[in-house]
Order: structure tokens, then sequence, then C-alpha cells
């Protein structure tokens, strides 16, 4: 708090400047009162611009919009990783149980003032809802990495790791993980790899017919930019990594599912039901808000 008599800087010179203008505004004729007011008039311009731009800008948050690639519609929703606060969501310690639904983060989130702005299910899980792979919160590591090559689509190599650090996030191929070990505040694995150094998935057809509605994330490579993304209709592979790469222009994505792919985008009016669900992630909001 400063005191009248104590301006603070950059503001004093201004309030310096008004002052002997007002003093002399009452000795002087009137073409200088004349002149001595328009300069008052141009130094409160000043202070009103310069207010304007050093006042705090209210945190804008992370949001969802429909977009069309190649004729097929989806849903994006976009987080900046330096901004936002992104989260993996597996178990409420309240219950000592799986949470299962977007609605159950929302209550966790609650006493905290807390709101999910966005989520989605982020990652694949066994039948009891356990992470098949990699599952990182607050730095805590609840399920280990897997490198090895196995059945079905997380087993598809390469496949890889979304990983939110302080600042920033990045989708990193699982071996590379395994070496470089980063310090993830939140991660979850997934696979197959949609987008690897800026080329699709070796193990990709362009004209497949395995089509289901699917979700995923990718990253920029300052690891700034976030881009969450879910089909409308059934896509095949090939289809949804050339969303990632050739629309968002993302250098590295990450399949996190498909069959079960849900959303969770208040600002557009929907959240998906269906079955419990294993990890989830999403970013969190002050309860209060706007999402439209």
């Amino acid at each position: 708090m400063w005191k009248a008599s104590e301006p603070p800087a950059p503001f004093g010179w201004v309030i310096a400047r008004l002052d002997r203008a007002i003093s002399r505004a009452g000795q002087s004729t009137w073409q200088e009162r004349l002149r001595s007011s328009q300069r008052m008039a141009r130094a409160l311009l000043s202070v009103f611009a310069l207010a304007l731009a050093l006042a705090p800008l209210p945190a804008a948050a992370a949001f969802c919009r429909a977009i069309t690639v190649e004729g097929a519609g989806y849903t994006l929703c976009e987080a900046d990783a330096a901004r936002d606060d992104i989260r993996l969501f597996l178990n409420d310690p309240t219950r000592d149980a799986p949470l299962g639904s977007f609605s159950n983060i929302d209550r966790l989130l609650m006493p905290e003032g807390k709101r999910l702005a966005f989520a989605m299910n982020g990652g694949m899980y066994h039948a009891d809802r356990r992470p098949v792979g990699l599952h990182v919160e607050a730095g805590q590591e609840i399920a280990p990495l897997v490198t090895s090559a196995g059945p079905g689509n997380f087993g598809m190599l390469p496949n890889g790791v979304f990983c939110v650090t302080e600042g920033a996030a990045h989708v990193i191929e699982s071996r590379r993980f395994a070496r470089e070990a980063p310090a993830c505040r939140f991660a979850t694995q997934s696979g197959p790899m949609l987008v690897i150094d800026g080329a699709l998935h070796p193990r990709f057809i362009e004209d497949s017919d395995s089509r289901h509605i699917r979700n995923g994330v990718g990253t920029s490579a300052d690891g700034r930019r976030v881009w969450f993304l879910i089909s409308d209709a059934p896509v095949n592979f090939h289809r949804f990594a050339r969303v990632f790469r050739d629309h968002l222009g993302a250098p590295q994505a990450l399949y996190l599912d498909g069959k079960v792919s849900r959303l969770h985008a208040p600002g557009l009016e929907r959240s998906d039901l269906g079955f419990p669900l294993g990890p989830m992630v999403g970013v969190v909001v002050d309860a209060g808000t706007a999402l439209d």
C-alpha cells in the first residue's frame, strides 16, 4: 500500500507535474491557464493509459471449440502450460477408490474453490481402472513406466508419456523418457504415439477401416501450448494423427484412447456420460471463472 505523499514509480513524475501545473495556474494569465489545463489533461491521459498497461489482466480460461478438418468434426481444447493448472486424476483420497467420473473430480475440487475448465479420459487402464503405464500425480509415481512392446494399442511401439513439468508440458517417447527421466509433476503413459518428431507413427495405414471415437494430446516444441483433441465421429489413426501434425502443427502427439473417449467441457454445455474411467486429465480453474 502506497501513501499519497509517496506515489509509486512510475506515477510519481506525473503527479509532480500536476502539482506544479496547479500551483502555477493560480498566478498566471488566462492563456497560460489554458495551456496549463491542456498539459494537465495530457498528464491525466498518460496516467490512465499507464494504469491500463500495468493493471493485472484476468487469467484467460482454457477453452474448447469445435473444428472441422478434412471434412471431419472434432472438439479441440487448448491450454497454456505456463499459465494453466493442468492435472491428472485417478483416485479419490476421501474414499480410497478411483474417481471414475468428471463430476467426482469437481466434487473433489470444490473445497479448494476450484472446478474443471475441461477434462477428458487421460490414458489406458485395466479392468479395475489401474493405469496400464506410468501415472504421476503431484510428483508421486502411482504406476511405473512400461517400455516393452505388448498387445493392443498401448504396446504398439513407439508409445509415449504426456509429462507436465513446472511451466511446460511435453509428449515424450517412452524409451527416451526412461533415459532422460524428466521431473514430471503430472504424467500419463499411453500409446501409440500419433506424431513423433513431426512424422506420423510408421504403423498407421492411411485407408485403415479401424475407426473409433478417439482422443489424444499434442504439445508444441517449446512446451507451452497443449492441444487436447477428441473426434466427433469414428476416425482411423492416420486421419486422427494428421489433425495434430498438419492442422495444429504439433511435433509430438500421443493417443490417449478410443471407444471409451469422453469429454467434459462445461463451456460447451457438454459432459459425456459412460462407464467409470481410469486416469483423467484436465485443466483446473477458480470456481468463478467464466468458461463460455
